[in-house]
């Protein structure tokens, strides 16, 4: 304390005078849609639909992993395949396995083929969820480019 008060005795002195600084403003305003991140990611699902590609997003839970092929343009669904699928079911009756997983990818790439679609792109964020390219999710992933389509 006695040390604040000499150096505030020497700075009035010397006639030392601190920079005024700036009041602070708010942070920058993001757009009225809402938030920068959301606006980045819905400007790449765009930019991928504008190239052909159709948006592969991948839902997992405990005990299944669902999948579908999205156009975001037509805000529809356009194929999708599941754990809970009767060909993939009565093979593996576990769905949380990441062999179901692959089996799923292969059945969502024969029906992607089917309608016409060749280039998808892996969505890691699906809603509230994202995933790592890693485990199940991978399996499914890896099971759509062996049935033939490009990820």
């Amino acid at each position: 304390m006695v040390r604040l008060a000499a150096l505030a005795l020497v700075a009035a002195a010397s006639g030392f005078v601190a920079p005024q600084t700036a009041p602070r403003t708010a942070a920058p305003t993001v757009l009225n849609s809402g938030s920068q991140i959301a606006y980045r990611i819905r400007r790449k699902r765009i930019g991928n639909q504008d190239k052909g590609r159709m948006r592969l997003n991948v839902f997992r839970s405990n005990s299944h992993i669902y999948a579908q092929v999205i156009d975001d343009k037509e805000g529809s669904t356009l194929c999708a395949a599941s754990t809970l699928d009767e060909s993939i079911k009565a093979e593996n009756p576990k769905g949380n396995d990441r062999a179901a997983a692959g089996r799923v990818g292969a059945l969502l790439a024969e029906r992607a083929k089917a309608k016409g679609y060749e280039k998808l792109y892996f969505d890691r964020f699906s809603g509230s969820h994202k995933y790592l390219f890693h485990g199940r999710v991978k399996a499914l992933v890896d099971g759509v480019r062996e049935g033939g389509i490009t990820v």
